[in-house]
């Protein structure tokens, strides 16, 4: 088969109807919409979610907690999940997608001191906790906040 010989399945593609013109037409007068009654008014129908007048379901369900929309999302890693790296690499946002540790940086990455490293590395991140710096400086590589 062929791109060119492509064609849509039987029924798929059906003319649009021109609704409310005319009787010839097999869809006059009314359109399609009913005698009376709000759905059948020019711009009737209700907004999305009404319930009649009933209390809606999102205001029926409790709330809780507070979501502050000023606070950033932190991505953590530790410092063993750097022993992937070879001995004199320079670590970053870049290097470590490229193996794979984080897929988004979100609001910044920050580097934990959980676990130990023994290879020298240039590690560029956003934030570093104590612990993880004074190991990488212990094992000769610099700690830089980009």
């Amino acid at each position: 088969m062929q791109l060119g010989q492509l064609s849509p399945a039987p029924g798929s593609k059906t003319k649009a109807w021109r609704k409310g013109r005319g009787h010839g037409s097999g869809n006059g007068k009314l359109a399609g919409r009913g005698r009376d009654g709000q759905k059948s008014r020019s711009g009737g129908g209700t907004r999305p979610l009404f319930e009649g007048g009933q209390l809606p379901l999102f205001r029926r369900l409790p709330k809780r907690g507070f979501k502050n929309r000023n606070s950033l999302e932190i991505i953590t890693i530790n410092i063993f999940h750097l022993d992937v790296f070879n001995d004199g690499d320079t670590v970053d946002y870049a290097a470590l997608k490229s193996k794979g540790l984080v897929s988004n940086k979100r609001d910044g990455i920050k580097l934990l001191g959980e676990g130990e490293i023994s290879k020298k590395l240039n590690v560029k991140l956003d934030a570093f906790s104590e612990g993880a710096k004074e190991k990488i400086e212990a094992a000769g590589g610099t700690a830089e906040v980009i």
